[in-house]
């Protein structure tokens, strides 16, 4: 019987990528998004089949994790990919983006999670595969510390389930990408601002060019991370946490060899 992968936020970029590479390995794809209605690709493939699923809406990923396994019949592994980036400084930050960025990319996760647990309990069975990034396991852009909190929030998440789900042969893994091309995620990211408040607006636009110098040829190659999750999806990785690009493995291994506080001065320097 053919594997069944379930993935969130798969409308465009990364999440689409690994629906479609799945869906091309034979393996039956529950696709989820938040407008099903508009989407045209993946339903190209008889073995995709798309729900309707805001992560931050808990009935409705209920909702959308039962018509899955209903189906299907069954659920191997779980995607968590869906997430978003807020940037500027935090005290500009309004309050509904603040819950925005911890709802989609923490909350988020959780609901899903949760409301997957009973069906992999009940097969002794099941893979999380969590998507975080090497935003999670480090620091390095300024003005991003709402992105940072909920990868490191992610990162946290993950690692502490590991103890109540691994002895119910339930399995957990997390993916740090670097920034990858094809996904625009610069011009979906929310930007605190204020006419009133100047004191951030030196170190806010050092980094929007910086983040608008970053060619598509300077970022990773999607199909790196959709290959990583493929080996990890089919047990040819074994890996709790998997570092994919070069960006990722440059800082992890920086902010692993200095002092905390040298590390922030290097970054700082940079924006000066």
């Amino acid at each position: 019987m053919n594997k069944t992968i379930l993935i969130t936020g798969t409308s465009s970029g990364l999440g689409k990528l690994t629906a479609i590479h799945f869906a091309k390995l034979g393996w039956n794809v529950a696709a989820t998004m938040r407008t099903p209605e508009n989407e045209t690709e993946l339903t190209q493939y008889s073995n995709v089949k798309l729900f309707k699923l805001d992560v931050t809406d808990v009935e409705q990923v209920r909702t959308a994790v039962a018509d899955a396994i209903k189906a299907f019949g069954r659920i191997d592994v779980v995607i968590n990919n869906a997430g978003v980036g807020a940037y500027g400084a935090l005290e500009l930050a309004m309050e509904e983006t603040i819950d925005w960025q911890f709802g989609v990319n923490v909350r988020g996760p959780i609901n899903v999670i949760r409301a997957m647990l009973p069906h992999f309990r009940a097969n002794k069975s099941g893979m999380f595969i969590t998507i975080s990034s090497f935003m999670g396991v480090t620091t390095a852009v300024p003005t991003g510390s709402l992105y940072n909190m909920s990868k490191f929030a992610l990162e946290g998440l993950i690692e502490g389930l590991y103890y109540e789900l691994k002895p119910l042969g339930i399995e957990l893994r997390l993916v740090e990408q670097g920034g990858s091309s094809g996904n625009n995620f610069v011009s979906k990211i929310a930007w605190g601002h204020s006419e009133e408040i100047t004191d951030y607006d030196d170190i806010t636009a050092k980094v929007k060019g910086m983040m608008a110098k970053s060619s598509e040829g300077e970022l990773d190659d999607p199909q790196t991370i959709v290959d990583a999750i493929a080996r990890l999806a089919l047990g040819e990785s074994k890996q709790f946490r998997t570092l994919v690009g070069e960006a990722a493995h440059q800082l992890t291994e920086m902010r692993k060899s200095l002092p905390i506080e040298e590390y922030l001065e290097r970054i700082a320097a940079q924006y000066q």
